[in-house]
């Protein structure tokens, strides 16, 4: 068991209350015990961030549970991806995992019968929260996998606007297997691979090699588990290269474009083509082309015209 950041909070401002209060009477700390032991738990956070030079790193760090989706797991991951999302200084978000398992997926232990209609209810909206928000959010979000992701882990993969796995890595949906069918990983993957391989992954819960995933576009790169870390970091850096304001416009344009139709698709993306030349770094980028020098990004959303 691990607490979640909220309640480590609690439990470490309880024990401070506690242990104040037993210097000052001067008697012995009853029950410390079970304090001590749940403060225990606070020193293994379920994800860790990082940040440094624009890039976040969110890495799941459950690794004994391989890296389950609990409920806790899946709050702490969507603080870490809001906290300060819009931020000038944030530029992109990587998201790995500790151990040999990326996610296992939801943790069964919370989809009994004794955790009742209603908790089940709050594991699926939060993760369907989580899972959007990774798309709604506008920064790029990364993800590097170098192990298993299955289920509710797979369907994070797919969530993710760029995904890089090494060549042992693998994929699948095998919640058909013990009586639960994917159906919520469904509309990440349904949206990453074509239908047949969907399907497929769906009804039989077999996996996907990396090189399969690659193939049918679950993933971006294949690379050696030794160069998982360098050609991530190197996708991750060129994107904090280019403007935040344009790169934030360009993914929700993409994400919305890809829901409507043709003729649709083509009216939303003029219009923004419009109002990106707007922006004060649209010019910038413009002028540094035409003048044969680098731009020099404001990384600000101002318009320079209507």
């Amino acid at each position: 068991m691990t607490l979640p950041g909220s309640e480590c909070g609690k439990v470490n401002a309880v024990m401070a209350r506690a242990l104040l209060l037993a210097a000052l009477g001067g008697t012995r700390l009853v029950g410390s015990g079970s304090l001590l032991s749940a403060r225990r738990f606070c020193s293994e956070p379920l994800t860790v961030r990082r940040q440094e030079a624009g890039i976040r790193r969110i890495i799941l760090n459950n690794p004994k549970k391989r890296n389950a989706l609990s409920l806790s797991m899946l709050e702490s991951l969507r603080e870490n991806i809001l906290t300060d999302v819009d931020s000038e200084d944030l530029r992109v978000i990587i998201i790995s995992a500790e151990g040999p398992v990326f996610s296992s997926g939801h943790d069964l232990k919370e989809l009994t019968s004794v955790q009742g209609r209603e908790y089940h209810t709050k594991v699926f909206h939060t993760c369907s929260e989580v899972m959007t928000l990774i798309q709604d959010v506008p920064i790029p979000v990364i993800a590097m996998v170098n192990g298993v992701a299955t289920a509710a882990g797979c369907q994070l993969v797919a969530s993710c606007d760029i995904a890089v796995a090494t060549d042992k890595s693998s994929f699948a949906t095998p919640g058909v297997n013990i009586g639960l069918f994917c159906s919520t990983p469904a509309v990440a993957i349904g949206r990453a691979v074509p239908r047949k391989v969907a399907m497929e992954m769906l009804f039989t819960g077999s996996p996907l090699s990396a090189q399969e995933a690659l193939l049918h576009g679950l993933i971006s790169k294949v690379v050696p588990e030794e160069r998982l870390e360098e050609e991530t970091l190197a996708i991750a850096q060129r994107v904090c290269q280019a403007s935040r304001p344009v790169v934030a416009l360009g993914k929700a344009t993409f994400q919305r474009q890809m829901a409507q139709g043709r003729d649709a698709a083509y009216a939303t993306a003029s219009k923004v083509m419009v109002d990106n030349l707007a922006l004060r770094d649209g010019q910038e980028g413009i002028r540094a082309f035409l003048e044969k020098r680098k731009p020099v990004w404001s990384h600000k959303t101002e318009k320079v015209h209507p």
